[in-house]
């Protein structure tokens, strides 16, 4: 079976009323829960992103917060469950400066489980990318807002040295 291309979904889409639209939106919503969370973002947050960031890292916080700590397998387990979360999030948005802000909420929270558990080499890599995600991340965003990212970039790398 060909699947039809964007443009021709498109065209198809045009030639649907309202309340068909309405109708496919919703299928598509009870058929995978990421539609329901993406179209959850794009009608109830999107309008108000620094809201989102907010929501986001509290619940980064909360997440990190009930990361098991029976063993070293645990602990990183949940770290990267909580990674997927964050990239889930950053695909929603599309926006450079969420996915810095989250991304450096991640690291905080990476950084305070290293000080209080073992340093642990897979957390440590896991650490070094998110830091070269960001870094990345920092070439596509305003002058002055990269000035205040680099600044908090920096006490982040200052805390991993120590």
């Amino acid at each position: 079976m060909r699947i039809a291309s964007l443009s021709e979904i498109k065209k198809e889409l045009k030639q649907k009323t309202n309340q068909e639209l309405i109708e496919l939106i919703l299928k598509l919503t009870k058929y995978k829960v990421d539609n329901k969370e993406l179209l959850a973002y794009l009608l109830f947050e999107s309008a108000d992103e620094n809201h989102f960031i907010s929501k986001i890292e509290s619940e980064i916080d909360l997440q990190f917060a009930r990361v098991n700590i029976k063993s070293n397998y645990v602990i990183n387990k949940n770290i990267r469950k909580i990674q997927r979360y964050i990239v889930k999030q950053i695909r929603f948005s599309k926006q450079k400066e969420t996915e810095i802000a989250l991304r450096i909420q991640f690291c905080k929270n990476l950084i305070d489980i290293q000080s209080k558990y073992n340093i642990n080499n897979t957390r440590h890599q896991m650490l070094m990318r998110q830091i070269e995600l960001i870094r990345k991340a920092l070439a596509f965003i305003h002058e002055d807002l990269q000035f205040d990212y680099e600044l908090e970039l920096t006490e982040l790398l200052e805390q991993v040295a120590h």
